[in-house]
């Protein structure tokens, strides 16, 4: 557990590993970083690296695509503020099979540590809840997420999760192959499938 009382980024992310079966994860920017490192499935990982905002938008897709496999967004809330109206249009479709993941730690953090606009201030899951997501959560502390994964991870989708954590800074990282790399393999896993 953090100092700062927030969860690690890495904390927060490995509850999520530990019980991933065969979904498909769409991450972007610094989620996609410590993502890859903590990944036992990397050929249903799709990296989103330099497409901030957009990471919600592709799951979307995948998820309507792909309507009996489970789809998991890992977001940042610098990405989400770039493209709020992705909330709206995932409530619309409303997808039964998608998980919106939201890392919430207040900066741009691939970008020099700039402040997210509304830092502290915005409920990111009361706007999804207001959108029309048909579940939303917040948790502060790890030991609240570790309580209520399971519960989570069952709801029917769209659900939407924010997870405030801290800054990643030093977490493990590892480099993660090109979005279009990324993509061919899903595809190939998923046609064997």
């Amino acid at each position: 557990m953090a100092d700062s009382g927030r969860m690690s980024y890495l904390d927060a992310l490995a509850v999520l590993e530990r019980r991933r079966r065969d979904e498909i994860v769409v991450t972007t920017m610094t989620c996609s970083r410590v993502w890859a490192y903590l990944s036992e499935h990397p050929e249903l990982d799709v990296s989103f690296g330099g497409c901030m905002g957009k990471a919600s938008s592709l799951g979307l897709g995948l998820a309507l695509g792909r309507p009996g496999r489970r789809v998991w967004v890992l977001d940042g809330d610098g990405s989400l503020v770039m493209n709020l109206g992705s909330l709206v249009t995932i409530a619309q479709q409303a997808p039964a099979n998608l998980l919106h993941v939201l890392l919430e730690n207040g900066v741009y953090e691939v970008t020099g540590g700039q402040p997210v606009p509304g830092a502290g201030l915005a409920d990111f899951a009361t706007m999804a809840r207001a959108a029309g997501y048909r579940s939303a959560y917040r948790f502060d502390t790890l030991a609240a997420l570790e309580a209520s994964v399971d519960e989570v991870l069952a709801a029917p989708g769209p659900t939407f999760v924010t997870l405030v954590v801290e800054e990643a800074g030093a977490a493990p990282r590892k480099a993660y192959p090109p979005t279009r790399q990324a993509l061919a393999t899903l595809r190939d896993r998923l046609a064997a499938a």
